[in-house]
């Protein structure tokens, strides 16, 4: 089984779970870092979801998953909040985010930069515009490396 097939039957798992304990997905991702495999839930809710929202997830998933056992590999299985400066991945991600500082990194050089920070304005078929400056920029899907919500302190 493909690491998408995974994301998206553990999504299948957690989205009755999420609903149980008052909170929404936000992204699953299944990664190799090393030698080791995680599996990745993050899970959100309006004013934040606490270590008790994340502990009861983690409980209640662990137990499907081990349950449904359709991972091969062994992993590492991970729930936590997207935190402040998620990066933005599907369009969901984009489309809740109007509005939002982003920051924005592409494979290449645009000009001299690789690095861009501006409000965004549009999604469309994986295409970002950003507005930086005054002045909207559009990036290409496939120029795209990461974009994810700006956090300023």
């Amino acid at each position: 089984m493909a690491k998408k097939d995974y994301e998206a039957r553990t999504e299948q798992l957690l989205e009755p779970i999420c609903d149980n304990f008052g909170v929404r997905i936000y992204d699953v991702e299944y990664v190799k870092e090393g030698s080791d495999w995680y599996l990745r839930a993050y899970i959100d809710k309006d004013g934040g979801v606490t270590i008790d929202d994340c502990e009861n997830v983690s409980r209640a998933l662990s137990d499907k998953l081990d349950e449904s056992d359709y991972i091969e590999d062994a992993y590492i299985l991970e729930v936590s909040s997207p935190g402040l400066g998620r990066t933005l991945r599907k369009e969901r991600h984009f489309l809740q985010s109007m509005g939002e500082e982003v920051e924005l990194k592409t494979y290449k050089a645009i000009g001299d930069r690789k690095e861009f920070k501006g409000v965004l304005k549009s999604y469309a078929d994986g295409d970002v515009t950003i507005t930086e400056d005054g002045e909207d920029i559009t990036f290409s899907k496939a120029d795209i490396a990461s974009v994810r919500l700006s956090v300023d302190f």
